[in-house]
């Protein structure tokens, strides 16, 4: 039977997503079109900036353009789904579209967890060693620093969604999700998936306890150094330089362990609004981050800002 399921697997699926609130429906239609809007364009100026301005290429700016271009693919790679899933009566998605999909999501969510590291690793070069970051921080650093964090994030991806497209799924084709997040498609697996849970726990240590001790430790050195300056505008400025990152950092996480890490309702009322919140939270950590991010930037960063002004004709601020 598991040799008839391999060879003839499921043709597509079936994405409940909110069909089971048609209210909601219409509402989070306008308001994710709305959100990813601002993703494209808040990213994109940020982008824009990092690359025009001069003053600008420099290794955090890099990282920043970088994370920018992720949040950008990270989004486009799910949200246009979405978006779909809210206007069509019945939401499908092909064997070989849900494969793509969940490498996608997966590669860039596996990156920004590296890319946010090796942008705590520049925050702490920067401030703990402000005379050796031009040498250790150097474009031959930098450069293929950001670049393995894609690989890592994609080979990881490619891993994963390997052995997740090579599992029978028999009967039920029916992905409780907006999109193919590779843990709701492992539910329709029909056949043991050990291996998967092996591999997904491993995963899970890599990329976010591992990059979570590495920022805390970054940032117990950043906190140490910045203390024991001896002037009030001294701190003050070191700090500035990092509260950007350390925000997003805070918010990225933050939502990631309390996804996975909130505990599961017995009562019957209790599972279906925690059914909902299962697909909600994902939600506001794939759209409302990637959101926030160039926002945070801008408002935490005079530099990020006199560049905004920059690239803005004046007389957009006179009238």
């Amino acid at each position: 039977m598991e040799k008839a399921n391999r060879s003839s697997p499921v043709a597509g699926f079936i994405l409940l997503g909110l069909s089971a609130y048609p209210r909601l429906e219409k509402i989070f239609f306008v308001l994710i079109l709305l959100m990813y809007l601002v993703i494209l364009l808040g990213n994109g100026v940020l982008i824009l900036v990092t690359i025009l301005d001069s003053r600008l290429h420099t290794p955090m700016y890099f990282f920043l353009g970088s994370l920018s271009f992720l949040d950008i693919c990270y989004t486009t790679s799910s949200v246009p789904l979405i978006l779909d899933s809210f206007l069509t009566p019945r939401k499908t998605i092909s064997f070989s579209a849900c494969a793509v999909q969940m490498f996608l999501s997966f590669a860039m969510a596996g990156t920004e967890c590296v890319l946010l590291s090796m942008m705590a690793f520049d925050r702490y070069v920067a401030i703990c060693n402000p005379l050796r970051y031009p040498v250790v921080m150097s474009k031959a650093a930098y450069v293929p620093m950001a670049v393995s964090s894609w690989a890592i994030g994609g080979t990881a991806s490619v891993v994963h969604t390997s052995l997740t497209i090579q599992l029978p799924f028999c009967g039920d084709n029916v992905i409780n999700h907006f999109t193919c997040e590779i843990l709701a498609l492992l539910k329709l697996a029909c056949t043991d998936i050990t291996i998967n849970v092996i591999s997904m726990g491993v995963t899970n240590v890599i990329f976010l306890g591992v990059p979570v001790l590495f920022i805390s430790v970054s940032y117990v050195f950043i906190i140490a150094t910045i203390l024991r300056i001896p002037s009030a505008e001294g701190r003050r400025k070191a700090f500035s330089t990092c509260s950007a990152h350390f925000t997003v950092v805070v918010i990225f996480y933050g939502t990631l362990f309390f996804m996975y890490g909130k505990p599961k309702s017995k009562d019957a009322l209790g599972a279906d609004k925690e059914d909902l919140s299962d697909k909600l939270i994902p939600l506001f950590y794939g759209v409302v981050t990637p959101m926030l991010n160039p926002i945070i930037y801008s408002l935490r960063n005079k530099d990020v800002k006199a560049a905004v002004r920059n690239l803005v004709p004046q007389k957009c601020f006179t009238h």
